[in-house]
């Protein structure tokens, strides 16, 4: 780039001949920009031509600036005069409504989820009135969670809550706007979204030998996943008046705790001990020390389950030398598992806790344990 020189007008510079406009972008505001400044070519040749055009962008650009700085100011401008203060409610008044009404009984990770995302608004367009906010704000959020490197799944969960916020506060507080979150396309989560492979039976008979001779809380958890099918959370987060050894059927108990919610309410569910899993639940009752099954990653506020997947994730490639196994895999499996005995797809909806698929499902009683179990034991779990 040619440096401006005392022979250029404002905000110029030459180049091959052709004069360019460029301008700093205030420090303050330049979160708002890809680049710390703005450059756009004139289209002329003429000095006259390009004073006149370069004065009018800069006098074009500082008003903007001064709008984007009022923007950002957390006081509304004389707010005690207004006669309607509702529709000045702020994001950050909104974002401790939805917490008050939509916290009640949720876990910590609700909480940390939230304030983060709110958080990243808050970096791309400030803490302003909820109706200062537009779809460009909403755009703006969208690229800047993709140039951060989000998954399009992460974006979906970000825009999800920050819809939900604007929705609660627009509803309860009266306010007489649309919600700008809505309406703006996001990328399919399919994507990006690599294939969690099934783990094929072999590996995870190799899996269960290796947890057994480690014989460790970490691959207890493993073990016990095995042969349920359950997810790495609803594992990590149980309790030990969960696992019901002394029942004639041994059994595990999924439901809700403070500190692990489920996902679903399909996921609150009864599944069968067998093979692995029912010698994980062994090795854990007996070495138990506490009231939680797995206290490395739970505690009375939450279920670290992600600490949990990067440390057993690592461990089941070295273990299987396959890399793109992940733990998850195993509930892949058992699905599959439990096609290949013929067992009802409603039997193996209920034990892995996918959703129902017709209103059908859900009269009676549904199978019981009994039958369950002699499912499970064709599995041909060891």
């Amino acid at each position: 780039m040619t440096t401006t020189t005392s022979h250029n007008p404002s905000y110029t510079f030459l180049k091959q001949g052709i004069y360019y406009f460029s301008k700093r972008i205030p420090t303050d505001l330049q979160q708002h920009y890809r680049q710390p400044r703005v450059v756009q070519s004139l289209k002329t040749r003429s000095v006259k031509e390009a004073a006149k055009t370069a004065c009018h962008l800069s006098q074009r650009l500082e008003t903007y600036w001064q709008e984007l700085r009022l923007q950002q100011q957390d006081a509304v401008p004389f707010e005690y005069l207004l006669k309607n203060r509702r529709q000045q409610l702020m994001l950050s008044d909104a974002f401790q409504l939805y917490l008050e009404i939509k916290g009640q009984g949720r876990s910590q990770l609700f909480f940390i989820s939230a304030q983060r995302h709110v958080d990243y608004l808050v970096q791309t367009s400030s803490n302003k009135a909820l109706k200062h906010y537009t779809s460009l704000d909403a755009t703006c959020y969208r690229q800047w969670l993709q140039d951060k490197g989000l998954a399009n799944a992460s974006v979906h969960k970000a825009f999800a809550c920050i819809k939900a916020i604007f929705t609660l506060a627009i509803k309860e507080q009266g306010l007489t706007m649309q919600n700008p979150f809505s309406n703006i396309y996001l990328p399919s989560e399919k994507d990006d979204a690599r294939k969690r492979l099934p783990i094929a039976i072999a590996d995870i008979r190799l899996i269960q030998s290796r947890c057994k001779a480690v014989d460790d809380d970490m691959r207890w958890l493993v073990a016990l996943i095995s042969d349920t099918g359950m997810r790495l959370s609803e594992a990590a987060g149980l309790m030990l008046n969960d696992l019901r050894l002394d029942e004639d059927i041994p059994h595990v108990v999924i439901q809700p705790h403070k500190h692990r919610p489920l996902k679903t309410r399909s996921s609150e569910r009864i599944v069968p001990l067998v093979g692995a899993s029912l010698w994980a639940a062994q090795q854990i009752k007996q070495n138990a020390q506490g009231e939680y099954c797995f206290p490395r990653y739970t505690n009375n506020e939450r279920t670290n389950a992600n600490s949990a997947s990067a440390a057993l994730n690592k461990w089941l490639k070295i273990v299987t030398g396959n890399k793109d196994y992940v733990l998850h895999g195993l509930r892949h499996s058992f699905r599959d598992r439990l096609r290949a005995v013929d067992a009802p797809i409603e039997m193996i909806d209920r034990l892995g806790g996918w959703s129902l698929k017709s209103v059908g499902q859900s009269y009676g009683d549904g199978y019981q344990l009994e039958q369950m179990h002699l499912t499970m034991k064709m599995l041909g779990a060891e």
